[in-house]
C-alpha cells in the first residue's frame, strides 16, 4: 500500500488546484490539460536532492511517489521559472486566455503569480512532515494489526466449521420432505376411501330404510285405526313402494325380491282399508241435517292424503271411491236443489201468464182485455219500479222459505231465480275448490253437476263428458240426473209459460252479474251454464217481445177505445215497460234491445193514431195524442239520460200537436176573428190577402168586444180540466193567450187603416186590458 494514496485522496485537495467553468457562461467540456513541461524533471530532480539532503535515504522512495502525486494533481501548473522559451509552445494561448478569462483560479494566477509559488513551496513541506507523522502512527498500530488478521482467521475458520454443519442439515431436512410428501399421499388416498366408504354406507343405508318394513309400520298399518298417525305410517309405506318403483336397477336387487312382496301385502291391506273409511264418511253426506260443506272442510280435508295414495298405487280402489263420491253428492244436490226449488215455487207471483197479452187474437193471448181495472192486477208486467232492487242484491243470501211465509209474502220469478242462481254459484264454487284440492280432478265436478240428457246438454257439459267418458275414472258412473237437470226442468218449465218481459230481462241481467261474480271468484266451473242459460233467455224474451208487438197491431182499438182524452193506459202500458227495458238496457245490456224498442215505438204510433181517429173533431184529436205525449215524456224523464233520444221525438210530437190544438182551440171560441186574421191580413202587418171594408170588420169587433171574456173563461176551463197534466195545461193556455193577442192586435191595426174605421174605435178592447185578464188566468194557474 502506497503511503501518500491515503494521505492525499484526489477529492479533498483538487478543487484548489483546478480551474471552475465561469459563473455565467459554463464550459460544455474541461479545458484540456497543458502538455508537461519539460522543466518539470528539473523540478523534481532539485526537490529529490532537496530531499535527500533533509531526510536521508530512508525517504527517497517516497520523494519518487510525491512526485508523481504532484504530476498527477497539480501537472501543466508547475514549471520551472528557468526553461528555456524555445521548448514553449505559445500557438493559441491568446485564444485559451480569451476563452478562460473569467476563471478566478487564472485571474488570481496572473495577478499573484510568485505569491502561489512561494505558497506551493509552504505546502510541498508541510505535506512532508504529515507523511511522517502517518507513518509512525501506523508502525504504532502495528501489534493491533497483526491481532486483528489473526482474529479474522480464526472466525474464518469457525465460519468454515458452520457452514458444513449447516450443510448437514439441509441435507436432512431434504428427506424429512420427501418423507412428508409420501405421508400426504398415503393421507389424501386414506381420505378418498374414507368418503367413497362412507358415500357407500349412506346409500347403503338409505336403500335398507327405504325396503325395510319395521315392525310398528306392519302393526300401523294393518291393525291401526284410520287417525292422524295413520297417515303418517301411510306415507311411509307410500315413500317405500315409490321407491322400488323409480330406478328399474332397483328392482334386480335381491334384498328388494325379499321384502317385495311383505311390501305388496301392506299395499293391498291399505288400499282396503282407506277405501272403505273414506267411502264411509261418503255414505254419512246422505244423514238428514248433514252439512256436506262443513264435513268436506273439517273432515274430509284432513284426510285428502288417503285419496292421494289410493289415486298414486290402487288405481281401481281409486275408481270406485270417486264413483261413490259422485253418486252419493249428485243424488244429495239433486235432492237438495228440488226440495228447495218446490219451497220457491210456494212463493213465486205469477205475473204474465198466458192472459195477460194486449188484444192478441181470443185464439191466441189477451193482455188487458177489460181496461184499467184487470190492468192494475198485472201492473208489474210493464213498470220495473221497485223490482230493479234485485240487481243491487245480488250478492245478498238467497230466499229462506219458511212456513209461516207460505201464503203470505210472494215474489216475483226474478227474485226465486237469483236465489236459485245463488245457492247454485255458492255450492258449485264450494265443490269445485273442495275436488280439485281432495281429488285434484276437474272433471269430477262435472260428474257430480251432470246432465241426465248426456250429449244433448243445454248447459255445455256434453262435450266434456264425450272426452271423460273414455277415462277409465268414469266407467263406474254414468249419474243420474244431477243439480244442473232439475234447475233446467223447471227453467224451462218456467220460461214456457212466462209472458213477462221485465222478468226476463231481469233475468238476464241477473246473469250477467252472476258471470262477473265467478269470474271475480276466478272460478270456470260455471261459465258454460252461464253462457248456455243467456242462450235459452235471450230467445224466450224476444218471443215475448215479438208478442208485444202483435198485440198492439192486432189489437181491437174499437174495442179498447175509450172515450176521453186523457192518456190511454195501453200506452202508458207501453211507456212504463219501454223506459223499464232501457233502463235495464244501459244496466247490463249489448245493444240488442235498440232495434226492439223502435219496432216497439212504430206499433204504438200506429195504435194512438187508430184511437185518435175514434174521435169526432180535429181539437179532441190532437189532445187526445197531445196528452198521450206529454205523459210519454215524463215517465220517460224517470228513466234518466238513457232515454233522451225517445224523449226528444215524443216532445217534437208534442210541440206539433199543441200547435194544432191551439189552432183548433181559438177557431172553436174566437172564430170569426181566427178567419179574419187568416184571410185579410198578413204577418207583416201591411198588406192585405184581401182588400176589407168596414162592413167586414164591424161585426168582427163587435162579436169579439160582446164575448171574448166568457170565451176566455171556458177555454180556461175546457182546457183544465181535458189535459192531464198540470204543466201541459198551463202551456197550452200561454200559447192559447198568446196566439189571440197576437191576432186581436193585428185586427186593431187593420181597423186603424181602414177608411172609416175610426167609428169602431169605441167598440175595440184594449190590449192592456187583454193582457190582464191574460194574467189573470196565469197567476190563477
Amino acid at each position: 500500500m502506497s503511503s501518500s494514496g491515503g494521505r492525499f485522496p484526489p477529492h479533498t485537495h483538487t478543487h484548489h488546484y483546478f480551474p471552475l467553468p465561469p459563473p455565467d457562461h459554463p464550459p460544455t467540456h474541461q479545458p484540456p490539460r497543458r502538455p508537461i513541461s519539460p522543466h518539470r524533471h528539473r523540478y523534481r530532480r532539485r526537490r529529490s536532492s532537496g530531499s535527500r539532503s533533509s531526510r536521508g535515504t530512508k525517504n527517497s522512495c517516497m520523494a519518487g511517489v510525491q512526485e508523481r502525486q504532484y504530476e498527477e494533481f497539480f501537472g501543466g501548473f508547475y514549471f520551472d521559472e528557468d526553461a528555456l522559451s524555445k521548448d514553449i509552445s505559445l500557438d493559441g494561448l491568446d485564444k485559451e486566455l480569451e476563452e478562460h478569462k473569467n476563471y478566478d483560479v487564472l485571474i488570481s494566477i496572473l495577478t499573484n503569480g510568485e505569491k502561489q509559488r512561494d505558497m506551493a513551496t509552504m505546502v510541498e513541506g508541510n505535506l512532508g512532515h504529515i507523511e511522517q507523522d502517518l507513518i509512525q502512527d501506523y508502525i504504532k498500530d502495528n501489534d493491533s494489526l497483526v491481532l486483528l488478521h489473526d482474529q479474522i482467521h480464526d472466525c474464518d475458520i469457525v465460519l468454515s466449521q458452520i457452514g458444513s454443519l449447516l450443510s448437514g442439515f439441509q441435507v436432512h431436512i431434504g428427506s424429512l420432505s420427501s418423507e412428508l410428501r409420501s405421508l400426504h399421499e398415503k393421507s389424501l388416498d386414506l381420505g378418498v376411501r374414507l368418503k367413497n366408504r362412507k358415500l357407500a354406507e349412506t346409500k347403503l343405508a338409505a336403500f335398507v330404510e327405504e325396503i325395510v318394513a319395521p315392525p310398528g309400520l306392519v302393526n300401523a298399518i294393518i291393525d291401526g285405526e284410520v287417525n292422524d298417525d295413520y297417515i303418517k305410517s301411510l306415507n311411509m309405506l307410500s315413500k317405500k313402494l315409490r321407491f322400488a318403483q323409480v330406478d328399474p336397477l332397483l328392482n334386480a336387487s335381491k334384498a328388494l325380491k325379499d321384502i317385495k312382496q311383505e311390501l305388496e301385502r301392506l299395499r293391498k291391506k291399505a288400499l282396503s282399508k282407506v277405501s272403505a273409511y273414506v267411502i264411509g264418511i261418503f255414505s254419512s253426506m246422505r244423514k238428514p241435517g248433514t252439512n256436506i260443506q262443513i264435513l268436506q272442510q273439517n273432515l274430509l280435508q284432513k284426510y285428502r292424503h288417503l285419496v292421494l295414495f289410493l289415486k298414486e298405487h290402487g288405481i281401481e280402489k281409486y275408481n270406485d271411491v270417486c264413483a261413490a263420491y259422485v253418486d252419493k253428492m249428485n243424488k244429495v244436490l239433486s235432492e237438495d236443489f228440488r226440495v228447495y226449488l218446490e219451497a220457491l215455487e210456494s212463493l213465486k207471483l205469477d205475473i204474465g201468464v198466458s192472459t195477460d197479452v194486449i188484444g192478441y187474437d181470443a185464439n191466441v193471448v189477451d193482455l188487458i182485455p177489460r181496461g184499467r181495472e184487470q190492468l192494475r192486477n198485472h201492473r208489474f208486467m210493464f213498470s220495473l219500479g221497485e223490482r230493479s232492487n234485485i240487481l243491487k242484491e245480488i250478492d245478498q243470501p238467497g230466499l229462506v222459505p219458511c212456513i209461516s211465509e207460505a201464503n203470505s209474502l210472494k215474489y216475483p220469478y226474478e227474485v226465486i231465480f237469483r236465489s236459485l242462481q245463488k245457492l247454485l254459484m255458492d255450492t258449485a264454487s264450494s265443490e269445485y275448490i273442495f275436488i280439485k284440492a281432495f281429488f285434484r280432478d276437474e272433471s269430477m265436478f262435472y260428474r257430480v253437476f251432470e246432465d241426465h240428457l248426456i250429449g244433448q246438454s243445454i248447459y255445455g257439459f256434453d262435450q266434456l263428458w264425450l272426452k271423460q267418458l273414455d277415462n277409465p275414472t268414469c266407467q263406474h258412473h254414468r249419474g243420474g240426473p244431477g243439480p244442473v237437470a232439475v234447475i233446467d226442468e223447471n227453467m224451462k218449465l218456467t220460461l214456457a209459460n212466462s209472458h213477462d218481459a221485465i222478468c226476463l230481462m231481469l233475468m238476464i241481467c241477473i246473469t250477467k252479474k252472476h258471470q262477473l261474480v265467478m269470474s271475480n271468484r276466478r272460478l270456470p266451473c260455471l261459465d258454460t251454464y252461464l253462457d248456455k242459460a243467456l242462450i235459452y233467455l235471450w230467445p224466450r224474451f224476444k218471443t215475448v217481445f215479438d208478442m208485444y208487438i202483435q198485440s198492439l197491431y192486432q189489437c181491437d182499438a174499437k174495442m179498447l177505445w175509450v172515450d176521453g182524452t186523457h192518456p190511454h193506459h195501453i200506452v202508458r202500458c207501453y211507456m212504463e215497460f219501454t223506459a223499464s227495458l232501457i233502463q235495464l238496457n244501459a244496466e247490463c245490456g249489448d245493444g240488442q234491445l235498440d232495434m226492439s224498442l223502435k219496432r216497439l215505438r212504430l206499433a204504438v204510433d200506429d195504435l194512438l193514431v187508430r184511437f185518435a181517429e175514434k174521435f169526432a173533431t180535429q181539437k179532441l184529436k190532437h189532445l187526445f195524442l197531445l196528452n198521450n205525449c206529454d205523459m210519454a215524456i215524463s215517465i220517460l224523464k224517470e228513466a234518466g239520460e238513457e232515454a233522451k233520444e225517445l224523449r226528444r221525438y215524443f216532445e217534437e210530437k208534442l210541440e206539433s200537436n199543441l200547435v194544432s190544438f191551439v189552432d183548433e182551440l181559438l177557431m172553436e171560441y174566437f172564430g170569426d176573428l181566427i178567419k179574419f186574421v187568416k184571410n185579410h191580413i198578413s204577418e207583416d202587418l201591411i198588406s192585405y190577402t184581401e182588400c176589407p171594408n168596414i162592413a167586414d170588420v164591424e161585426p168582427v169587433v163587435k162579436n169579439f168586444a160582446v164575448k171574448w171574456r166568457t170565451a176566455l173563461e171556458l177555454m180556461h176551463n175546457e182546457v183544465v180540466t181535458c189535459c192531464s197534466n198540470f204543466v201541459s195545461g198551463m202551456a197550452i193556455l200561454k200559447a192559447a193567450m198568446a196566439q189571440l193577442l197576437n191576432d186581436y192586435n193585428r185586427l186593431s191595426e187593420c181597423v186603424k187603416m181602414i177608411p172609416g174605421g175610426s167609428s169602431l174605435n169605441r167598440n175595440l178592447v184594449s190590449i192592456t186590458s187583454i193582457s190582464y185578464e191574460i194574467r189573470k188566468y196565469s197567476r190563477t194557474l
